[in-house]
């Protein structure tokens, strides 16, 4: 099955193909698709809201299925800033040293135990006859004092997952794709696609 990914993110296509490689789902890009530059408002007010913008989109202009994600960090000192506005937190969208700077100096002098965070995801699979499938995950930790890690994206380097002592950003490639919000999501799609008969 031809699946379209309703994402510019070259990090969160190869997160999503490594984890859904056993789905039988044939993964592209939207530039593969022919909709290379295109751009989606993200409008939702909510991570289900703005995932299902974005596969509606993609799957009509595209004619295809379409997989979209949308998710983000919601750290509970800051009353679950910066949620769906993650990507663009300290202003330009996809500034990930910015956001991350942003984060840490608005957390400055609050103690570990105050520095509880998930990352939380919502994916959309969204059918041209309109059928659609809807999962959602998280992943719990808290948000180290300083950048750890040279590996992942967005804000990988300051979370420390729960029960773990390394930040994503530690993590191999592989050690993260076995317990992220974006795993736990799919795995719940998995079981989704696995009822469609």
């Amino acid at each position: 099955m031809k699946i379209v990914a309703a994402t510019q993110n070259s990090h969160k296509i190869a997160e999503i193909s490594e984890i859904t490689k056993d789905f039988g789902m044939e993964l592209i890009s939207m530039a593969d698709a022919g909709l290379a530059g295109f751009d989606i408002d993200e409008t939702g007010s909510s991570f289900e809201e703005n995932s299902l913008l974005k596969a509606e989109a993609v799957c009509r202009l595209s004619g295809e299925a379409a997989i979209a994600d949308d998710s983000g960090l919601c750290v509970d000192a800051l009353d679950g800033a910066p949620g769906i506005y993650s990507a663009r937190f300290a202003g330009e969208h996809g500034d990930d040293a910015a956001n991350r700077a942003k984060l840490l100096t608005l957390l400055k002098g609050v103690p570990k135990e105050e520095r509880t965070a998930r990352f939380v995801c919502a994916i959309t699979l969204l059918y041209p006859d309109g059928r659609k499938l809807v999962a959602s995950g998280c992943c719990e930790g808290h948000i180290a004092f300083e950048e750890r890690g040279e590996g992942g994206f967005g804000y990988d380097g300051i979370f420390v997952p729960e029960g773990g002592d390394r930040s994503f950003g530690e993590y191999s490639a592989e050690e993260k794709n076995a317990v992220s919000h974006r795993h736990n999501a799919l795995v719940r799609l998995r079981a989704l696609l696995g009822g469609e008969k």
